[in-house]
């Protein structure tokens, strides 16, 4: 008996419901994304808002001078990869084993830690600043004026020593942004065969042994999928992160200035939208080239594990 195969202008109707789906998803995108491309001439123009962007006077790479020319060049491109690169690594470790724990929870105290872990992520960098502050305050904080009397230590102006705020921030990025990690690897978790567990309980295998033989090697490729996107933006820096949770003083710019908050400085104090642009391209152009390098290298040692 033969077997009757679709019409070509039945196969495409038959997706219509998932089309539709992906309609204001890829709206969005479009707008968001590719509508605004028109504007990257801003970069080699110096903008003026009268004559508008396409009639602006054209300089070239001038406004890239603006990054590279001045002697902080150095310290904001350090800073930015060194803290975005012990992003990754911190955030990467705490989150797996953080999934790893709630996963072995059961009933609603599994949920009750998942919206809890979860709810840093969702809090305003403002109100993030003010916390720290909370615990920093050389006259009113917390860690001052009640963990450090007793250890017999004295008071430490946490505002103006720039040494301590690498491990700071780490820890409040860290604080803020595992849960949503988490929630992801445990979401992959919940997907794994439990078979495999229930072998390596009967082979003998603790907790600890079967996170490590069944469970990484299974979330391995999560693991490369988030990490080549996160090293897409390590040159891009959370600003609430960098400018808020500091208090922006200056006293700290050696250790919390990155490119984002020096732009925007540049740009509050000069009023220099084309410079603006130029850090944007400069961004997007090295996070793109950092991409496209690390799947290389993940596709020359584990192509199933590559994006592309």
């Amino acid at each position: 008996m033969a077997v009757k195969t679709p019409k070509k202008g039945m196969k495409w109707t038959r997706f219509l419901p998932v089309y539709l789906l992906m309609l204001p998803g890829l709206a969005y995108f479009f707008v968001n994304n590719y509508m605004p491309l028109p504007g990257i001439t801003v970069a080699f123009r110096q903008f003026n808002a009268r004559l508008g962007i396409y009639r602006s006077p054209w300089v070239g790479f001038a406004n890239f001078e603006f990054l590279f020319a001045t002697q902080d060049a150095w310290i904001i491109t350090r800073n930015t990869i060194l803290y975005n690169a012990a992003f990754i690594i911190v955030n990467t470790i705490a989150a797996i084993l953080i999934a790893a724990l709630i996963n072995e929870l059961r009933g609603k105290l599994k949920n009750f830690y998942q919206s809890a872990i979860l709810l840093p992520n969702l809090v305003s960098s403002v109100i993030i600043g003010y916390l720290v502050f909370g615990f920093l305050s050389a006259e009113s904080g917390f860690i001052n004026n009640t963990l450090l009397p007793i250890f017999g230590v004295d008071p430490i102006s946490w505002y103006s020593e720039p040494r301590r705020w690498p491990f700071i921030l780490i820890l409040v990025n860290a604080w803020r942004g595992v849960g949503y990690g988490s929630i992801i690897y445990l979401a992959t978790l919940t997907g794994f065969d439990r078979s495999y567990y229930e072998s390596a309980e009967i082979d003998g295998a603790g907790r600890i042994k079967q996170f490590w033989y069944i469970t990484l090697p299974l979330l391995k490729p999560v693991v490369i999928m988030l990490t080549l996107l996160a090293i897409g933006r390590i040159f891009y820096a959370d600003f609430g992160l960098f400018f808020q949770v500091p208090m922006n003083q200056g006293a700290l710019f050696s250790t919390t200035n990155v490119i984002d908050t020096y732009v925007f400085r540049g740009l509050v104090q000069l009023g220099n939208i084309s410079m603006s642009a130029a850090a944007g391209v400069y961004q997007s152009l090295v996070g793109f080239v950092l991409v496209l390098t690390a799947n290389l290298l993940v596709r020359r040692f584990d192509p199933d594990s590559a994006l592309f």
